[in-house]
């Protein structure tokens, strides 16, 4: 790691503006560089990439901004030091309408799929999509063995939280403790899910244990950023 990387928010805090009612143009603009980089990507930035961005020549106009950010709650630190989203801001952007839904990151293995060093941030999502009563997450999709299902590489899917499924959802299961996005089948006590991908090296698994549905896809936004 290069001096700059990682500066402790806590050691610019001294160093930040104190008027936090609004956030600059730049600010908004490193927040929105973080924002495709961990939505679309899956990567946390580091400083310096935030620096080069913005056409920064030093990582500390970079720094002071992010603890600005930091300080109005907007983005955090995981445990391994890389940037997380905490919420939403978008000063064009009323919130009436939308609620906010944690981004899950790829699970390890052994890991519950929404355990709190998964989540990379929070996106958020219209009130049509979302209803109340359930609950909700987004994953980012994985490969194109759900292409011919609207479900592209590097899509976000929206995921409505429950254990059981019909016949012909397209659902989060963990096979292995591992997530996959696949059609789900049943016959009798045995479950097949179904990869629909115009891409014939992907075939249906056939499964009567060590495999949980984790919840609905509702919908699909395509990647890009």
């Amino acid at each position: 790691m290069k001096p700059g990387d990682n500066l402790p928010f806590d050691r610019m805090h001294t160093e930040v503006y104190t008027s936090y009612m609004t956030i600059s143009s730049k600010e908004l603009e490193a927040l929105r560089f973080i924002k495709n980089r961990i939505f679309y990507h899956g990567v946390s930035p580091s400083v310096r990439e935030v620096a080069k961005a913005l056409k920064y020549r030093s990582p500390r106009s970079a720094a002071l901004i992010l603890a600005k950010l930091h300080a109005l709650g907007i983005i955090g630190r995981k445990q391994d030091g890389s940037l997380k989203l905490l919420k939403e801001y978008d000063p064009h952007r009323s919130s009436a309408y939308t609620v906010n839904i944690p981004l899950v990151g790829s699970a390890p293995c052994g890991a519950p799929l929404l355990a709190e060093e998964n989540i990379e941030g929070f996106l958020p999502i219209s009130t049509d999509l979302v209803k109340p009563g359930s609950k909700y997450f987004l994953l980012r999709a994985v490969g194109d063995s759900m292409n011919q299902a609207g479900i592209a590489d590097g899509d976000i899917v929206l995921v409505r939280r429950q254990e059981t499924a019909d016949n012909g959802d397209r659902v989060v299961a963990l096979v292995d403790d591992e997530a996959t996005i696949k059609e789900f089948h049943r016959a009798g006590d045995a479950v097949m899910l179904k990869p629909r991908s115009k891409n014939k090296k992907h075939r249906p698994m056939i499964l009567s244990k060590n495999f949980r549905v984790q919840g609905v896809v509702v919908a699909a936004v395509k990647g890009g950023g």
